[in-house]
């Protein structure tokens, strides 16, 4: 492991200008997840009845500080598949460090090795500056943490590298780098297991039917939160292999039949790999269902007060500012996976570069692969985010019919699948100047 490190501190230094820019997406993935942990360790380290002037008081009891570090763990998540899809772009620009590296007698796993440990001094670096940022803040604050909260703040600022090579590594575990300097991917088959995308969320609606059948209104609520866990786990992981086994269907069934040059690239693009869908959107379709169910709840409280009256101010000010903070919550996961989407189109552009090039040298136009792009996107992310939409309207559904059973629900919620949707798109879209450096018959002299 020691030799291992040491090299991948030597690739890391002697990077290209080209590589810098992962290097910089990489470090600063680390810096927001040391922020979030940073943030998690100080909330948990106030003990007791407190006084804070923050959100209106949120923090000043245990269990909303409980709640809070919950949702800043909770991000984590999609920092960290930040930082895997960085991992897996910059495996493809080190290709032939690694094909030299097998050449020298380096086995696949450890060259994988090699390339995750090269994540760690990037994550270091943005660790650290997490880190003084925080530093910053808590200056100017005005306040000091105790004792123990310092000691976490080295433990975190030690294990967000640590983590990030190991989740780096983990993304890496399918990349094969063969001894000539070629790539390839080892993926999934699709198969009868595809059948899930359909019964997990069938068994999500049937779990929702007989909870809140059983329900009366005055229990409701202390059966709610686990049913919302096992709807969103249930749903989330539908749509995921929904992306996956609607990718395959398309890629299966346009192949055949598509007349338009970009669908016969894109579905090509599909049945070759059609769970690279399902790897890109993952933290995007998780997205999906809590936004959507969050819209729901978050309509169903606000009038539900208002219809209940007798708060005052500060009470209704208390409750927005919370509704609001986690809002703001499911808003940072999205941004966050949208990037990491952006970069696993880029890394998708990248691990084809000769073969782009070939189709620009053969007189394909820009224009055919800047559709077929966007349609590797959209279609297989159409059903998986459908599904994920349902999935969280039925979370919506569910907490209307125990808070508010007389009233009708509010169709807000139905925006949310949408507006995700049309932001992948946005996203993808983002690595168009990169296709057209790589969509360039320059780039043969590679093969």
């Amino acid at each position: 492991m020691r030799t291992d490190a040491r090299i991948a501190w030597t690739l890391t230094r002697g990077s290209d200008r080209r590589e810098w820019w992962r290097i910089a997406l990489t470090a600063a993935g680390a810096l927001l997840a040391t922020g979030l942990a940073l943030a998690a360790v100080t909330v948990s380290a106030v003990s007791g009845q407190a006084s804070i002037a923050f959100g209106h008081g949120l923090l000043n009891q245990p269990g909303q500080r409980t709640g809070v570090v919950a949702t800043l763990l909770l991000l984590l998540i999609p920092v960290f598949g930040f930082l895997g899809q960085c991992a897996r772009l910059g495996a493809v620009h080190r290709d032939r460090r690694m094909a030299a590296l097998r050449l020298a007698g380096a086995s696949p796993r450890q060259v994988r090795r090699i390339a995750a440990l090269e994540t760690a001094p990037a994550c270091l670096v943005g660790a650290v500056a997490g880190f003084a940022v925080f530093a910053a803040v808590l200056a100017g604050s005005g306040r000091t943490p105790p004792p123990g909260a310092w000691a976490g703040f080295v433990v975190v600022v030690v294990a967000v590298p640590a983590v990030a090579a190991l989740v780096s590594g983990f993304a890496l575990r399918k990349v094969i780098a063969e001894p000539l300097g070629r790539l390839r991917r080892t993926g999934h088959r699709p198969d009868r297991r595809t059948s899930l995308a359909f019964a997990l969320p069938a068994i999500g609606v049937a779990a929702a039917a007989a909870v809140l059948r059983r329900s009366d209104g005055s229990s409701g609520g202390d059966t709610f939160a686990p049913l919302v866990l096992l709807l969103v786990l249930l749903f989330s992981a539908g749509a995921l292999w929904a992306a996956g086994a609607s990718a395959a269907f398309m890629g299966r069934r346009l192949t055949a039949g598509a007349r338009s040059p970009a669908v016969l690239i894109a579905a090509s693009r599909l049945r070759e790999d059609p769970w690279a869908a399902a790897r890109a959107h993952a933290a995007l379709l998780l997205v999906t269902v809590v936004g959507t169910g969050f819209v729901g709840v978050r309509e169903v409280i606000l009038a539900a007060l208002r219809e209940r009256g007798g708060y005052s101010s500060a009470d209704l000010d208390f409750y927005t500012t919370g509704l609001d903070l986690t809002g703001a919550a499911v808003l940072v996961a999205l941004f966050v996976g949208l990037c990491g989407l952006a970069v696993g189109a880029a890394e998708s552009l990248a691990t084809r570069r000769r073969g782009l090039a070939a189709q620009a040298a053969a007189g394909v136009p820009r224009a055919v692969l800047t559709r077929a792009l966007l349609l590797e996107t959209a279609l297989p992310l159409a059903p998986a985010t459908l599904l994920a939409g349902v999935g969280g309207m039925t979370v919506h559904l569910a907490y209307a019919v125990v808070v508010t059973p007389d009233s009708f629900p509010s169709m807000l919620p139905l925006l949310v699948p949408v507006g995700v949707y049309a932001a992948c798109l946005l996203a993808a879209a983002t690595s168009l100047p990169l296709l057209r450096r790589m969509a360039h018959p320059a780039e043969l002299r590679f093969t």
